[in-house]
C-alpha cells in the first residue's frame, strides 16, 4: 500500500463523506463502539469545564463525551459530518461544532480537555509539530490530552505509532505521558498538561 506523504487536504474527507455517510462505520462498528468506551475510561476526570475535540466526524463520540464537559467544540475539516454531528447532538447543551483544519486553523481559548482520536496520522510530521504547538497554546494549566489511533496499515502519512510517538515528543516538557494503553488494534495515549 503506498501511503501518502503529505497532509491529507479537506477533498480527501468530502470524498469520503460523499461516498457513504458514515465511511468509517463509527456509528455501528463494535470497534468504534469498544475503542469509544475505552476512551472515555480513560479520562483522568470525570468532568471538563471546556473541551475540544478535534475530528469529530459526525459525533458519535461527542454525543458521548458531551455528558461529562460543560462546554465542548466538535472539529472538522467535512461540511457533510459536520451537519450530521450536529443533528446527533442538537439536543446537548453546550456542544458546538466549526469547521475548521487544523493546525491552520486553530479555535480561540483554553481547553482542560483536548481530544484527538484519530486523526494525527492524517497530518505530516511537519504539520504533526505545528499541531503539537497549538495544542501546547491552547491547553489550560493541568489539561488532559487524549490521544487514539488505528496500529493496523493505512495509506496515510504516518502510522498511527508514528503519529502519536512524534506527538509525545513534540510536547515532552509542557506535558507529560500519564498513562497509555495498546489493544490489538488501537493505541491510547493521555498527557497531562
Amino acid at each position: 500500500m503506498s501511503r501518502h506523504t503529505t497532509s491529507l487536504p479537506p477533498g480527501y474527507f468530502d470524498a469520503a463523506y460523499a461516498a457513504d455517510p458514515d465511511p468509517w462505520n463509527f456509528a455501528a462498528s463494535p470497534y468504534e463502539r469498544d475503542k469509544y468506551a475505552a476512551t472515555l475510561a480513560a479520562l483522568p476526570r470525570p468532568h471538563y469545564a471546556a473541551a475540544l475535540e478535534v475530528g469529530c466526524s459526525i459525533g458519535v463520540l461527542t454525543a458521548a463525551l458531551a455528558h461529562r464537559c460543560d462546554a465542548l467544540l466538535g472539529l472538522d475539516v467535512a461540511e457533510a459530518a459536520l451537519d450530521r454531528a450536529r443533528t446527533r447532538c442538537r439536543d446537548l447543551p453546550g456542544v458546538r461544532f466549526a469547521r475548521a483544519q487544523v493546525p491552520g486553523a486553530w479555535p480561540e481559548g483554553r481547553f482542560d480537555l483536548i481530544l484527538l482520536s484519530e486523526v494525527v496520522y492524517y497530518l505530516d510530521a511537519a504539520d504533526v509539530a505545528r499541531l503539537a504547538a497549538r495544542v501546547r497554546a491552547g491547553l489550560a494549566p493541568g489539561g488532559d490530552v487524549v490521544l487514539v489511533h488505528w496500529t493496523g496499515e493505512t495509506d496515510y502519512p504516518l502510522t498511527g505509532d508514528e503519529a502519536a510517538d512524534l506527538f509525545i515528543r513534540e510536547t515532552r516538557g509542557p506535558l507529560a505521558v500519564e498513562r497509555q494503553i495498546r489493544t490489538g488494534a488501537y493505541r491510547l495515549d493521555v498527557l497531562r498538561g
